[in-house]
């Protein structure tokens, strides 16, 4: 779990690599079973349609064994997708700093939340209303700020072998 821009998708990638597991996308799995992009599917049925699409998508997925599932950043704001989190897997929280978060995202297209004026604004509001969140759903912390996804992956794996 984490913010946009934090890294998940590829850290998932690379941890699902290491470990001999499958990854999903719970955004990819949803734009795969509309066969739409989540920038339409927010057109079309606003930000609570996608949740709830969101929430199937979480809900099935963590039921299978041995997979890394990258989230997205707002899966936190639904009570039941943090519910099954904490209850069927170790929650990885990737973090990273605001700066580097818009520098990651400003230009995205594919990003229906920042498509207005003020992209900076709207990251600093999710990051207050998500991180209390974030931390309270997580296993582990990880701050990505500056690190590469084989480094962080890695960190992981270690915390994983840790505990």
């Amino acid at each position: 779990i984490g913010p946009m821009g934090a890294g998940k998708t590829a850290v998932g990638r690379v941890l699902a690599g290491i470990l001999h597991y499958e990854f999903y996308d719970s955004d990819h799995e949803v734009e795969k079973q509309l066969g739409a992009d989540i920038s339409w599917i927010f057109d079309l049925e606003g930000e609570s349609g996608f949740r709830k699409r969101e929430a199937a998508v979480i809900d099935e997925f963590t039921q299978k064994d041995n997979i890394v599932l990258a989230t997205g950043g707002g899966c936190v704001i639904t009570k039941e997708n943090r519910d099954v989190l904490i209850k069927r897997g170790f929650v990885v929280y990737l973090s990273i700093s605001l700066e580097e978060q818009f520098e990651r995202v400003k230009r995205s297209k594919h990003r229906p939340l920042l498509l207005n004026d003020d992209p900076l604004a709207v990251l600093t509001q999710l990051s207050e209303t998500r991180e209390p969140l974030y931390n309270n759903t997580a296993d582990l912390v990880y701050d990505t700020t500056s690190q590469k996804v084989p480094i962080i992956a890695q960190a992981i794996i270690d915390s994983l072998n840790e505990g």
